[in-house]
């Protein structure tokens, strides 16, 4: 059994998971939607490093706070997952929007032990994860990138390019701005 994995298995993961579960069910969803800085600083308690300038919408779902980083200005949409196994990182002016996901961890299919394998995922500066838009693990998304809706991302993504379809392929390079 790998290190990284043995690690999602201590007392001390699961603890912090059962403690995050109950004060995102009581403090974090139902919170108003207006109230980002609210959500950014209960994220950062739990170990996020979240601009204070992000916004993160009541239903976006993450599963360990301290994999995620946001940058300035990014923002996670409504109903986003954020299977945040390993680390997850939103750029600076991101935008990840309603019920894509963004899942950080797959599993060795050929172990008998189903072996869960983290690893984490770069969403770059300016970039855009689309609806329903499905980011697999350890896929990097360049600055400036678009995951087109229900894109299913299983390779990196170059600055810039945008992608489409089930399995992404690319559709065109997107305008600088």
């Amino acid at each position: 059994m790998s290190e990284t994995y043995q690690s999602e298995l201590t007392l001390k993961n699961k603890l912090g998971r059962l403690l995050w579960g109950v004060v995102a069910l009581l403090l974090f969803r139902p919170s108003p939607r207006v109230l980002h800085g609210w959500r950014c600083w209960l994220l950062n308690q739990f170990g996020a490093r979240v601009d204070s300038s992000a916004k993160v919408y009541p239903t976006a779902r993450i599963w360990a706070p301290w994999n995620l980083e946001l940058g300035a200005g990014s923002i996670l949409g409504d109903r986003v997952d954020c299977y945040s196994v390993a680390l997850i990182t939103i750029g600076a002016g991101a935008v990840v929007s309603q019920d894509a996901c963004l899942c950080a961890a797959t599993h060795d299919c050929d172990s008998p032990a189903f072996q869960l394998i983290p690893k984490p995922i770069v969403i770059g500066p300016k970039a855009w994860v689309c609806a329903r838009a499905f980011i697999a693990p350890g896929v990097v998304l360049g600055e400036g990138a678009v995951a087109g809706a229900a894109a299913v991302v299983t390779k990196d993504v170059a600055a810039w390019q945008i992608v489409g379809g089930n399995p992404a392929k690319p559709i065109r390079e997107r305008s600088r701005f």
